[in-house]
């Protein structure tokens, strides 16, 4: 499976395990210049920025440690780009949602993954 059809297929379950959550979904792959979010979320009054990780195999390690700091940064910068375009003026937060795609159900959300 590419790499594309991989990310888009985490997508999709990211999005319904959200759902499910009761987490509404605004906006999916939101760009600002180079940068991505795969996720904008309105869960209560808290706006939520996730990076989803989906991986077709644990082999090499958990899809969650595939984020590193060049991609947080990434996503920071995206993040203020949406805060400010719609003039945000309640709290944000940053999660991580890690997806084995061989075992979707066992699924990992990591609240609060950074700032």
């Amino acid at each position: 499976m590419s790499t594309k059809k991989t990310g888009d297929l985490g997508e999709d379950i990211a999005a319904k395990i959200l759902t499910k959550k009761g987490y509404e979904i605004l906006e999916r792959n939101y760009r600002y210049k180079r940068s991505e979010i795969d996720l904008i979320c309105l869960f209560s009054d808290l706006l939520v920025f996730i990076e989803v990780k989906a991986l077709n195999s644990t082999r090499f390690g958990h899809p969650e440690d595939r984020v590193n700091n060049h991609k947080i940064e990434k996503v920071i910068e995206a993040a203020e780009d949406y805060i400010y375009a719609i003039n945000w003026q309640k709290d944000i937060r940053f999660d991580i949602l890690s997806i084995d795609l061989k075992h979707p159900d066992n699924f990992l959300h990591i609240e609060d993954a950074f700032y």
